[in-house]
């Protein structure tokens, strides 16, 4: 349970850490006013003239029923009646005492969960959740989102809510549990609790017609089912990993039309993998930083788009940094730093894999890349029918004329199989793969793999996103680049200019007299050309609020 020690203000008090603090309060007050009672009494009524410590010493002994000092036998009715109050109040005290506060830390007694959670309003309620709940937990934690996981486990919810999260234990079918998750007053249900998603939305939605659901289902062909009864974003862990994927697989930046760079100035995606130096370094330590001749644009970390990336944001094996400037520039930094290197778009892909996630990869790839999809059952869209993890497959598929395999079985253990396989077979491959569990990701990064999405942290990361009003489903085509008149920022470097962009876009290059300069320290000038870098959302909003 979070201690004292982690509230900021009264909102972070749980009910019970409320409940302690009314006692405190209270058994204070009941105090102050006995001993004030007391010696007025004794004063007026008895006509001893005590000091207000020795009435407040006597009121104390008298409520706890250790004696009453010298002062007894009182003589008038009104000084017993009081003693006898006092009495009485120490009697209760002392059971209420014992049963709420003293007996839970001594004895395992049922203690609701509901009093460890802090006041809620406009919050999240999640409805179950079959991954680890931790993973998702920590993302809504780290942007600082109100929640309330229902967990039918009730191991599982006592260990979470003693770790000091915002759990309780019951059936999010039921509404009463739905309401000590106070759902009347909470703006987004998570739903994932497989075949009862339906059930659990509408029980909900009866409680509160202004929720607005998201519901996490293996299966795409769910979605539609889902819509019909209010849900109003299905999500398909397993179709979205595999979309990503083949994005990342056959798409590198998308270039508006009429935008040029000059000649030799180029843009690229480095690949940082496993073996780079660059591992675990920050990008301010990193030799793109303060390069004069490159411009970092953005970064894809674990997946997700960043524009441009932080100084503090630490490379990973995962990391596909986009670098503009000169081509032979490039090339040299890239010589220098091993592990490092152009990704590049795919033409020949072999799927491992043709359930739910290699179907979408086979769906988002475009129509003139060659696909090889291996399974072990003979199903529509299946070239190879064979086991991943013998070479004779792979071999079948053609790996050593492919350029990347993209593995999407659901098992971890086979997955790792088969990225350590491919990499036996050829190096000369750009191996992406998706893994279950958040903790097999390093695994498959020492197995061999280039680029892995972990469908735990990816799938958190989605909903965490989803509450924060952000779009962490960004796949790499997302990332456009436009050519546009420099004038609103004449008078400012590369630099500043950047600096001013609210994180939202970067300004490329300038274009000037048929040159093409990415130098951080080049001044802009009026009649000069900007190629302006973001996502559809922010190019859009550039281009009708700058542009």
């Amino acid at each position: 349970m979070r201690d004292f020690r982690d509230v900021r203000s009264v909102s972070d008090l749980t009910r019970r850490q409320r409940l302690l603090i009314y006692y405190v309060l209270g058994l204070g007050g009941v105090i102050l006013f006995f001993t004030i009672a007391y010696n007025t009494g004794m004063r007026t009524l008895e006509g001893e003239d005590h000091s207000i410590f020795r009435s407040f010493q006597t009121v104390v002994e008298t409520m706890t029923t250790t004696g009453y000092g010298a002062d007894s036998p009182w003589a008038t009715p009104w000084m017993n009646g009081l003693v006898v109050l006092m009495q009485l109040s120490g009697i209760g005290i002392a059971f209420f005492t014992l049963r709420v506060l003293v007996i839970p830390l001594f004895k395992r007694t049922p203690v609701s969960l509901a009093d460890r959670l802090t006041p809620k309003d406009d919050h999240v309620v999640i409805g179950e959740y079959r991954r680890d709940s931790e993973v998702l937990l920590e993302e809504l934690e780290g942007v600082g989102i109100e929640y309330v996981l229902i967990d039918s486990d009730r191991e599982e919810a006592e260990r979470l809510s003693d770790a000091g999260y915002q759990v309780i234990h019951g059936d999010p079918e039921d509404a009463d549990a739905l309401e000590r998750a106070s759902v009347r007053d909470a703006s987004l249900l998570i739903t994932d609790a497989g075949d009862r998603n339906a059930s659990v939305a509408l029980t909900a939605l009866d409680l509160n017609e202004d929720l607005r659901v998201v519901s996490l289902t293996e299966s795409a062909r769910r979605t539609d089912a889902l819509e019909r009864i209010g849900v109003d974003r299905p999500v398909s862990p397993p179709v979205l990993i595999g979309e990503r994927l083949a994005r990342k697989a056959a798409t590198s930046v998308t270039i508006s039309e009429d935008t040029s760079f000059g000649e030799n100035i180029e843009i690229r995606e480095l690949l940082v993998r496993r073996e780079s130096p660059l591992h675990g370094i920050e990008i301010r330590d990193s030799q793109f930083a303060d390069h004069p001749e490159l411009t970092l644009v953005a970064g894809w970390f674990d997946g997700g788009l960043r524009l441009p990336p932080s100084p503090t944001d630490r490379l990973a094996p995962n990391t596909v940094l986009v670098v503009a400037g000169p081509g032979d520039v490039l090339d040299d930094l890239r010589g220098e730093l091993s592990g490092v290197r152009s990704t590049r778009e795919h033409t020949n892909v072999v799927v491992a894999g043709a359930g739910e996630g290699g179907n979408a990869v086979v769906d988002t790839l475009s129509d003139d890349v060659s696909i090889t999809a291996i399974d072990r059952e003979d199903r529509e869209g299946v070239d190879i029918v064979g086991d991943i993890g013998e070479p004779e497959t792979l071999e079948a598929a053609g790996l050593d004329e492919a350029t990347a395999l993209i593995v999407t079985v659901d098992d971890d253990a086979t997955a790792l199989l088969a990225i350590a396989l491919a990499r036996s077979l050829t190096d000369d491959l750009e191996i992406l793969a998706r893994v279950s569990d958040d903790g097999n990701v390093a695994t498959a990064f020492g197995a061999g793999a280039d680029y892995v999405l972990s469908i735990q942290q990816t799938t958190a990361r989605l909903l965490a996103r989803e509450v924060h009003g952000e779009d962490v489903v960004s796949p790499i085509g997302q990332l456009r680049l436009v050519r546009t008149d420099a004038a609103p920022f004449a008078g400012r470097t590369l630099e500043a200019a950047n600096e001013e962009a609210a994180d939202e876009w970067v300004i490329v290059g300038v274009e000037r007299d048929g040159a093409f300069r990415t130098d951080a320290t080049t001044p802009i000038e009026a009649a000069d050309t900007v190629v302006v870098a973001g996502t559809d959302e922010t190019i859009r909003t550039f281009e009708r609020e700058i542009a």
